[in-house]
C-alpha cells in the first residue's frame, strides 16, 4: 500500500493498467448495478446548478426519472447516487446510433454548455478506481468488474491514466505526493 496524507492508495493503483474499451462494453457501467453512479453530497447541488445544460442531452425516461426522483437519490444501503430509470440505467445515460451509452451530463460539457470542471460524476470519471471514506483515513483501490475485463491490462497505469480526475479530488499537491511515493517504492525494488 502506498500512504499520502490520509489516503491508503492500494499498489493496484500505481501497478495495474486500465484503458476503457467502448467497443466492448458499449458503456455497460451506465446500465448494469444494483444503484446509480455513487455521488459525494456536494454534487447534488452541482448537479441541480448544470441540469438544464444538460436536460437537452437527457433521453425523455431519463428527464422523467429525474423529474419524479430528483437529481440524485439514496439508495437501500443509505448511499447517495444518480437516479436510475426504472431500476436499470442511469438517468443521465444517452445512447448512440451503435448502442453505446454515454453520459449526458459529459456530452453537454464536452460541447461547452457546462462551465468548470464538472464533466460528470466524480465517481465515474475516476472509474475503476474507488475511493471508500473511513472517516480518519481514506482508502483508494481498484474495482474490478466483469464488464471492464477488455479494459483491464490495457492503456496506461491507473495513477496515470486517472491523473485528472485523481487531482479533481484529491488536489495537486497530493498527487504529486502519490508520484513521489510511487517513484521512491519502485526505486526501493
Amino acid at each position: 500500500m502506498i500512504v499520502v496524507g490520509n489516503s491508503i492508495v492500494s499498489d493496484e493503483v500505481a501497478d495495474c493498467r486500465f484503458g476503457c474499451d467502448l467497443m466492448h462494453c458499449k458503456g455497460a457501467c451506465c446500465v448494469e448495478g444494483d444503484s446509480g453512479a455513487p455521488l459525494l453530497d456536494a454534487e447534488v447541488e452541482q448537479l441541480q446548478s448544470i441540469l438544464e445544460a444538460v436536460r437537452p442531452y437527457m433521453s425523455e425516461a431519463g428527464l422523467s426519472a429525474v423529474e419524479q426522483q430528483g437529481v440524485a437519490v439514496r439508495d437501500a444501503e443509505g448511499d447517495l447516487g444518480t437516479p436510475l430509470i426504472d431500476g436499470g440505467e442511469c438517468a443521465y445515460a444517452v445512447h448512440n446510433a451503435d448502442g453505446t451509452v454515454l453520459c449526458a451530463i459529459e456530452k453537454a460539457y464536452r460541447e461547452g454548455r457546462i462551465k468548470g470542471n464538472y464533466c460528470k460524476p466524480l465517481s465515474c470519471h475516476l472509474y475503476p478506481i474507488r475511493i471508500d471514506d473511513y472517516g480518519e483515513f481514506t482508502a483508494v483501490n481498484y474495482h474490478r468488474w466483469d464488464i471492464c475485463r477488455h479494459a483491464a491490462g490495457c492503456g496506461q497505469p491507473l495513477y496515470v491514466g486517472l491523473r485528472e480526475p485523481l487531482i479533481r479530488r484529491f488536489g495537486q499537491q497530493w498527487y504529486e505526493e502519490l508520484l513521489d511515493q510511487i517513484k521512491q517504492r519502485k526505486h526501493d525494488e
